[in-house]
């Protein structure tokens, strides 16, 4: 079946129309629908218990110092402390029980026998689902009594702290401000119980599970299960038919002239570009270091092996989980991010052959511009968090708060402004082939992927602290999945065709061709599929349905990536040893493979509704973020960095040996801390979820179980083979810096690369067939 490129473009637009359409839609009713916050919360005697101005300085007080990176909200967030959701409406359960208990038979709860037992339980199950969210929401007096002692239980562990959760004391700033968070968490905890007017189910569709609240995974939860495995089914098996039916060039080794890079003509802006790459290799180092802090975190919450005892430091304190984990996670996609801006600033080059005026200057400048926002940035993480940063300053300057998204928003506007930049370069470097090809032609398909990265991230300016938690979510939701599942994606392939058309294994247009496909598919399925993060968050059931369906089909794109890597294996090994090009290609395979893995396979599972609704926010979904985020995105950021090393090295002086034994050290501690640490203490979590409820599932006494604390001991080696695959890829970087070819003034006549793509070009305009 042959299909055009231009017909391809179109339905890309119709797919990106279609997109823009139906979540434009869901942004307008996630106003409309979400649960409001109430003017005041009362007791019986209508006395005023919190109000919105406290339930709004509870979600500031939760931003500012770090919570979502220390447990989470509605499931959303970090799981080394509780989920604050389930962890009130528990507590609320728990005391409503004991105070119904203490009115009727005088006795406390654990006293009662079977029937009084099962009596207090239906009144506090009623209690809590009759109540009716609306500007003044009236408590009954078990419900204010327990709502009274959930607070202060609130102000004992967040203000005077608890170790063995490790919360340092002062964690909070002050009781008051404990006070408010507990009244957020309350307000979170309340409308996850109670019903949506003309719904059977609450708020939340009935999350959290807990039988006391008479939560339990609604039926839409397993309905929409079984529609997502039959369209799994017929989807995975339409990918590989339209894999294998669509006529598109496999890539090829055998009788092709493969460039040897060393007599390749570099500019001064690509050594420029280079330069990211020892930056990126140095937040790649650091971020190992602290996810293997965070991961003893769950073994030693007071410490580190007992070092920073001996040494008289306060770890806790000086460096809790929240702070750790806010790092981590951030310079995960800053160090993938940098790379990525390296190699979109290398290829226009090395395809064109054309260098424009003042290009080194100003990627030096971006360079600097990044090294200025990610270090305001992550000091500005710690001093907001430490309350060194006071009034609107904290959410300007300091941290936001939000997982993935932590840093102030004075930084990410320099990241918004970062991207544009990054655009604009990458687009003065094409500018000989985007004069002359079509707007759906290589060098157009970066811009548009550089570029939407960019756009995307504009939602992350939606929003302020004093914005509802569900219109947070929804908002941020839009930056954390649409990088991941379209913008990022669209990247990848859109990278991996220009690797492939560089290294004379495709056409252009073959790749033109490959790429618009893929993308499509990316499109049309990445987008939308961000719904399934809105299941349990405060919106209708509708998106039950609409999550199943496009989560599913985000499978079929990675088919066409699996097959992509498949083929680009046997292109390596059939080049035999004259491919200069090998180790990058291994990266770039491997990450075809683990983006199967990671995000096909263990992202189809726990997106399953009625397995998202016990497992949201387990272990389950750690092991599918490190497989999918670095095992997909890492490794073709690795690979290409690798590629443009290849590049740089002086005639004769490349040694790929320290870079192999990175590759294998990476993979070996990846699969051994997904598979023997992540997962199998993923599904624990998951049966305890199952048994006794969600937030028995995310409890300390759960991470204190024996066989728990073995797997996190378990996971030790692959922290420890991670870390030294970083380090030696990082010492191999600096390395190579000292066999660097020098820097050589651009030619008129451009590169060996630059004349067959601009040739390829002129041939194509000739050619009548748009292909």
């Amino acid at each position: 079946m042959e299909v055009t490129r231009k017909t391809l473009a179109k339905l890309l637009v119709v797919a990106f129309v279609f997109n823009l359409i139906v979540m434009g839609a869901g942004a307008y009713l996630t106003y409309q629908q979400s649960p409001d916050r109430p003017e005041r919360i009362v007791g019986p005697n209508s006395d005023t218990l919190t109000t919105n101005e406290q339930i709004v300085s509870g979600k500031a007080v939760f931003q500012q110092n770090g919570l979502m990176n220390h447990g989470s909200i509605l499931g959303n967030g970090a799981y080394f402390g509780a989920d604050y959701t389930a962890d009130a409406l528990d507590r609320l359960v728990t005391n409503m029980r004991e105070y119904v208990a203490r009115e009727r038979y005088g006795t406390p709860y654990a006293n009662l026998d079977e029937a009084q037992e099962a009596g207090v339980k239906t009144v506090v199950e009623r209690q809590l689902s009759d109540n009716t969210i609306d500007d003044t929401i009236e408590l009954g007096a078990a419900e204010a009594y327990a709502y009274q002692q959930v607070r202060e239980a609130y102000v004992e562990r967040y203000y005077g702290g608890a170790p063995e959760h490790g919360i340092p004391s002062g964690f909070v700033s002050s009781p008051e401000d404990a006070r408010r968070f507990a009244d957020f968490a309350l307000w979170t905890s309340l409308f996850s119980a109670s019903e949506r007017p003309g719904s059977e189910n609450s708020y939340t569709n009935e999350w959290p599970f807990n039988a006391g609240a008479g939560n339990d995974a609604p039926a839409s939860a397993m309905l929409w299960s079984v529609f997502a495995m039959v369209i799994l089914v017929l989807g995975g098996g339409a990918g590989i038919w339209l894999y294998k039916s669509i006529q598109l060039s496999e890539p090829e080794s055998e009788g092709i002239d493969i460039p040897d890079p060393e007599e390749v003509t570099l500019s001064p802006s690509q050594f420029a570009a280079v330069r990211f790459v020892p930056v990126a290799a140095a937040l790649f180092l650091v971020q190992t270091l602290l996810g293997g802090l965070m991961a003893h975190y769950y073994i030693e919450r007071e410490g580190f092996y007992g070092i920073a005892q001996a040494l008289g430091i306060d770890a806790m304190a000086t460096l809790p989980f929240a702070i750790t984990k806010a790092w981590h996670i951030d310079l995960a996609v800053l160090w993938i991010a940098t790379l990525w801006l390296g190699i979109g600033l290398f290829l226009p080059p090395l395809l064109t052959g054309y260098e424009p005026d003042n290009q080194k200057t100003l990627i030096h400048v971006l360079l600097g511009a990044l090294f200025v926002v990610v270090v305001g940035g992550l000091v500005g993480i710690w001093l907001g968090a430490q309350g060194y940063i006071d009034g609107s300053l904290w959410w300007l300057l300091g941290n936001e708060g939000l997982e993935y998204l932590e840093v102030g928003r004075v930084w990410q506007v320099g990241l918004l402004v970062g991207f544009a930049l990054w655009t604009a370069l990458v687009a003065r470097g094409f500018k000989p082939l985007l004069d002359r090809e079509s707007r759906y032609g290589l060098a157009h398909m970066i811009i548009y992927a550089g570029g939407s990265i960019g756009l995307l991230f504009t939602a992350s300016m939606l929003y302020t602290p004093k914005t509802s938690i569900v219109v947070t979510e929804f908002w941020r939701w839009w930056v954390v999945h649409m990088w991941v599942e379209g913008a990022f994606e669209f990247f990848v392939v859109a990278v991996t065709g220009i690797a492939l058309v560089a290294m004379n294994l495709l056409s252009r247009r073959s790749a033109e061709k490959a790429v618009i496909l893929e993308a499509l598919l990316v499109m049309g399925a990445g987008v939308i599929g961000v719904s399934h993060h809105y299941w349990w968050i405060g919106l209708p059931e509708y998106w039950v349905p609409i999550g199943s369906l496009f989560s599913t089909l985000e499978f079929i794109p990675l088919v066409f990536i699996l097959f992509e890597a498949i083929n680009q294996y046997r292109a390596y090994m059939s080049a035999g040893e004259r491919f200069p090009y090998k180790l990058p290609f291994m990266f770039i395979i491997a990450s075809g493979i683990w983006n199967f893995v990671g995000a096909g396979a263990l992202g189809f599972f726990i997106n399953l509704p009625i397995i998202n609704y016990y497992e949201h926010g387990t272990f389950l979904t750690v092991g599918h973020a490190h497989a999918s985020m670095f095992g997909a995105f890492g490794f073709l950021a690795l690979g290409m960095a690798t590629y443009l090393l290849r590049f740089t090295t002086k005639p004769g002086a490349w040694d790929p040996t320290n870079l192999k034994r990175a590759f294998w050290l990476l993979n070996a501690g990846l699969a051994w801390m997904v598979f023997v640490g992540d997962i199998p203490i993923g599904f624990l979590q998951l049966e305890t979820v199952f048994t006794q409820g969600y937030d028995a599932g995310r409890s300390l006494a759960f991470y204190n179980r024996g066989l728990v604390q073995d797997l996190f001991w378990a996971r030790l080696p692959g922290d420890i083979l991670i870390i030294l695959g970083a380090a030696v890829f990082g010492y191999d970087v600096v390395r190579k810096r000292f066999v660097r070819r020098e820097e050589t003034a651009t030619t008129s006549g451009g590169t060996i690369i630059s004349r067959r793509v601009l040739g390829e070009e002129a041939d194509s305009r000739r050619s009548p067939d748009d292909d």
